[in-house]
């Protein structure tokens, strides 16, 4: 899976926004934290939840249960606003 390739991330200070260039599949912006963040990057090239789990938990001090729960909730938020390609 991966992001929809009309999507792109901007960074502005301490937060980084999801939009559409298109306007087709979202019609918003998503603002994410440092952790939603940094799962949407790791979303920018092909990759699977399990790659994501493993990245987020090289990168950060974390059990991995919460780990998982919290980017569950992140691919199912993009899911649902149909910014994935599977």
């Amino acid at each position: 899976m991966k992001l929809k390739s009309d999507f792109i991330t901007q960074t502005i200070e301490d937060s980084q926004f999801l939009l559409s260039v298109a306007g087709r599949h979202f019609n918003g912006i998503i603002r994410s934290n440092e952790t939603a963040a940094f799962i949407v990057d790791q979303l920018k090239e092909e990759t699977t939840e399990a790659a994501i789990v493993d990245a987020l938990l090289r990168e950060y001090d974390a059990e991995r249960e919460a780990v998982e729960k919290d980017v569950a909730r992140i691919i199912d938020l993009l899911r649902c606003n149909n910014i994935l390609e599977e």
